[in-house]
């Protein structure tokens, strides 16, 4: 596998940002061990614990990764996206572009538990890519589709 570590994205991806919340009736390790195992490696989380509101306990996870480190959990994604989850991504990409060219994207939690990804809205895994200031609006759904594909 490919991550798509290459000097051109590495030097276009400032960051991504995985993060997600996980509440008291889950189990906090299953979750951490699959976003650890399947994006992040090394990289410890930032976790804060928070109060829902009729005081059940939620702890929002979130990993940080910049340049190179954020650049191979892209291509690790793009791996574990099916053929149909991807070719909906590339079709939807403009709409998943902030003003700021920040890509963002959701995923089922419980698909990542089963070692894969999927789109999900509620309950989901957040992904948002951050490019450096200095990609081109004209280019950055190029670059986009090329780290979505860098799995190959």
């Amino acid at each position: 596998m490919n991550c798509g570590a290459g000097f051109g994205l590495k030097a276009a991806v400032q960051s991504v940002e995985v993060s997600c919340f996980v509440h008291a009736t889950e189990d906090r390790a299953i979750i951490a061990d699959s976003l650890s195992r399947t994006v992040t490696g090394d990289v410890q989380p930032e976790e804060e614990e928070m109060e829902g509101h009729f005081g059940n306990p939620i702890l929002h996870v979130r990993y940080s990764l910049k340049g190179e480190e954020g650049v191979v959990a892209m291509g690790k994604i793009a791996y574990l996206l099916s053929k149909e989850t991807k070719d909906k991504i590339m079709r939807e990409l403009a709409l998943l572009i902030d003003e700021h060219n920040a890509l963002y994207l959701r995923f089922s939690k419980q698909s990542l538990v089963a070692g894969k990804f999927e789109i999900g809205s509620e309950d989901s895994i957040r992904v948002r890519v951050k490019p450096r200031g200095y990609v081109p609006r004209g280019e950055i759904m190029d670059l986009y589709k090329i780290l979505l594909d860098s799995s190959k």
